[in-house]
């Protein structure tokens, strides 16, 4: 999750590193790249902040048709930017708006990359009436819809049943334990493992194709003409995997939420895209929108269960707490899909002595 705030002032703060090793490689890699590009490495300055452990810096240039270029540090112990530099190739081949990789050492992981700017999707949304709100929507959607016909699902790694149950494990193991002090008993245990086998067999019966992973609105970005809207960020983590995933990662975000009317206008919107545009959507879900959005509702609960357990992970773990303020947001997107559909009900008796809240009975099969 990471996104690009605005460019550095003119006197640049001190950059903090690990060490002075690393240091020393860094600035001796971007002084061989500053003739080529214009760059002034005195005014290297934070340009993002991260949930992961890569963090982004901004340089000025001079002489070339950008004023300022971005800079990845991912060290390589927790990161590895070669699938940052593929899904990026990738992603300029289908002719979306992404940081073009203007070079890179791979092992040291560093990155220089052209920069999209300041101009945040989220704060965009937070800030749009009604009308603006559903202009940059339909763009990420058009954009969503180019990025699965247009980057070839057999040149990423699968999202197979093996990384989805490690994904949902995250939510007993931080959400539950870690964050609320809570050791499930062993019907508890059974009434999980019962659950992730349905979200998991859902996910796995989609048609499979490109999956952004993250695509939601802090990492997107406006664009000035002529570039397209939006810009797209964060896309080392794409994979193989459900149609329904960047969809559901779409409507039902992290940071900001619409009423349901909302997001099943969008949903028809993007499944009606889908269809013009060819992508694989199997028989079920090409002929009933009703199918497809439980598929999308159970597959955006996979990955809510999943982000509850990440945030605690990043409060506790990486000692990042801000991330868990936005609990209460999952817990009530998980709430509204097991209260809909039966075979997920049980899972409001777990998600109630975490979440506080009391919820009625009512559901659909």
């Amino acid at each position: 999750m990471s996104n690009f705030p605005a460019p550095a002032p003119a006197a640049a703060p001190s950059i903090p590193w690990p060490s002075a090793e690393r240091e020393a490689a860094f600035r001796a890699w971007l002084a061989g790249l500053a003739p080529a590009h214009g760059i002034d490495c005195g005014s290297l300055a934070p340009a993002s902040s991260d949930a992961s452990f890569r963090r982004y810096l901004r340089v000025a240039c001079s002489g070339t048709a950008a004023s300022s270029l971005v800079v990845m540090d991912a060290p390589p112990a927790q990161e590895n930017v070669r699938a940052f530099v593929h899904v990026a190739g990738l992603m300029a081949q289908a002719g979306l708006h992404a940081p073009q990789v203007l070079a890179a050492d791979t092992e040291n992981g560093f990155l220089l990359l052209t920069d999209l700017g300041n101009d945040l999707y989220l704060p965009a949304l937070q800030a749009a009436d009604g009308p603006g709100a559903d202009a940059l929507m339909r763009d990420a959607i058009s954009a969503l819809v180019q990025f699965q016909q247009g980057v070839p699902a057999a040149d990423l790694p699968a999202f197979d049943e093996a990384l989805l149950a490690s994904e949902l494990a995250l939510f007993p193991q931080w959400c539950v334990q870690r964050e609320f002090g809570i050791t499930w008993t062993d019907s508890q245990q059974a009434t999980w493992q019962r659950l992730t086998r349905l979200l998991i067999d859902s996910a796995l019966a989609q048609p499979q194709l490109a999956v952004h992973a993250d695509w939601m609105p802090r990492n997107l970005m406006r664009a000035l003409p002529p570039a397209l809207n939006p810009g797209v960020l964060d896309f080392q983590d794409a994979v193989r995997g459900p149609i329904t995933y960047d969809i559901a990662s779409l409507l039902r975000d992290a940071f900001i939420s619409w009423d349901e009317a909302q997001e099943l206008d969008w949903a028809v919107r993007w499944w009606q895209q889908a269809r013009k545009a060819g992508l694989p959507l199997g028989p079920d879900f090409e002929s009933d929108f009703g199918e497809l959005w439980r598929a999308l509702e159970w597959m955006g609960l996979q990955r809510h269960l999943k982000v509850m357990g990440i945030f605690c992970r990043l409060k506790h773990r990486d000692g990042k707490p801000q991330y868990a303020a936005d609990l209460p947001r999952f817990f009530t997107y998980a709430q509204r899909v097991a209260l809909r559909y039966g075979p997920l009900k049980p899972l409001l008796g777990l998600l109630e002595p975490l979440s506080g809240a009391r919820v009625g009975s009512g559901f659909t099969f």
